[in-house]
């Protein structure tokens, strides 16, 4: 193996990264990093233990709170989303399922659809920001989305359908959506420094997301005020790599549900990747990963079982981390 240091050191120059890196191996650190600002205005640097915004990471831990609903037996994969909606989401086909939805296959349409290449810098909310501060406030935004394609057709990302899937977990649980994966994922994971964060009252410890390389513009009109079932939540690297030991240890959900959550639903799309139940998965071995990108926010979380292989690369800007994390992989192969 390279020498890991120099390596990240390198790639964080020449692309002029913001953010944090971790890389764990069998239980010990091989590498952490922290680099940029936090906080331009302030001069404020990033930190080890900086809560950044993870966008779509948490479509993942999404998952999981549905997943442990089914294991209760309080809903099935089989289980007809308009079922649990009822008539607030009229353009959800009756086919329809919760495994459609958490696997992209449900063709509903998508109030943020990445299939038309969206530019993360432009403002692409279809309703004010400040009013997506609960899951049931982003209902007037998933309305009048025609269907894509019949249910379990094909792969399609699809953000609205994790939104659904928070408010189903709301309806079927009579809790906050937030507090719902607060409670039965980040606590039975120990992720003690993960929440649903407000964009407009954010701690000391968390990093302000920026549009630019230079400069003090931030996120906060671009993104929901508080993030839902498709992105938003804030974490740490320990965080990350504590929340990969729990899960493949069967402590979020039992290990029979991990490994459907692991079994590929669509396999292999066009860049390699599979996907199985909130998580991408490779094209072969058993590597996992989740990731996130949005205006100000880039975010990768990789980890590979049979190699006891955890790496974190955190942003708080919308492009960089992903030289980084491929600079890390291609180090980590050798």
């Amino acid at each position: 193996m390279a020498d890991l240091d120099q390596e990240v050191a390198a790639v964080v120059h020449e692309h002029g990264f913001s953010g944090v890196v971790r890389v764990d191996l069998a239980g010990s650190t091989l590498h952490a990093s922290a680099h940029g600002l936090a906080d331009r205005a302030h001069g404020l640097p990033n930190a080890l233990d900086t809560q950044f915004g993870t966008a779509s990471i948490c479509k993942g831990l999404t998952a999981l709170a549905v997943v442990g609903l089914v294991a209760e037996g309080r809903l099935g994969l089989d289980t007809p989303v308009r079922s649990v909606v009822g008539d607030d989401l009229p353009d959800i086909g009756d086919d329809v399922t919760i495994e459609h939805l958490l696997s992209h296959r449900s063709g509903i349409g998508d109030y943020l659809d990445e299939d038309e290449g969206l530019d993360a810098s432009s403002y692409v909310m279809t309703v004010p920001v400040h009013r997506l501060a609960t899951t049931e406030g982003y209902l007037p935004a998933l309305r009048g989305r025609p269907t894509k394609f019949p249910a379990g057709e094909r792969f399609s990302y699809c953000n609205s359908g994790f939104v659904v899937l928070a408010l189903v977990v709301e309806r079927v649980t009579g809790t906050a959506f937030h507090e719902v994966v607060e409670q039965r994922v980040c606590a039975r994971a120990g992720m003690v420094d993960t929440a649903y964060l407000r964009s407009d009252e954010l701690p000391a410890r968390a990093a302000l997301g920026y549009l630019e390389a230079d400069g003090l513009r931030t996120n906060v009109l671009h993104l929901p005020v508080r993030g839902s079932g498709d992105g938003g939540i804030y974490t740490t690297a320990a965080d990350l790599h504590a929340f990969w030991d729990a899960f493949l240890a069967g402590r979020i959900v039992d290990e029979r549900w991990v490994a459907e959550m692991l079994r590929p639903r669509t396999d292999v799309m066009d860049d390699g990747r599979r996907y199985g139940l909130g998580l991408w998965l490779d094209g072969t071995g058993d590597g996992v990963v989740l990731n996130g990108y949005d205006a100000g926010v880039s975010a990768v979380s990789r980890h590979e079982p049979s190699r006891a292989l955890t790496w974190s690369v955190l942003a708080n800007r919308s492009d960089v981390a992903w030289p980084v994390s491929q600079r890390l992989r291609e180090v980590l192969a050798t």
